[in-house]
């Protein structure tokens, strides 16, 4: 006999679908976590965050000048251009 309500075995089962993409989740965040835990504690180093910043976000102390040097292979290319 095979009864189907509320608690059947298809429920069950994307539930338990859902608790493994979920513990998936967890794993990747957890890591995520720690590399960013990482990245903090460098980043409290004076050098290490004046890097960063020149690095990402491209700030530069009063008497520089920076210029962004972009290779042909790096630039999106056209669709007219082909």
């Amino acid at each position: 006999m095979l009864f189907l309500d509320t608690n059947s075995w298809l429920i069950h089962r994307e539930l338990d679908e859902e608790i493994q993409e979920l513990e998936n989740n967890k794993e990747y965040y957890i890591k995520e976590i720690v590399k960013d835990q990482k990245d903090i504690k460098t980043l409290k180093d004076s050098s290490e965050l004046e890097k960063f910043a020149r690095e990402e976000y491209f700030m530069k102390r009063d008497d520089e000048e920076i210029y962004i040097i972009e290779y042909e292979d790096s630039l999106p290319k056209n669709k007219k251009d082909d």
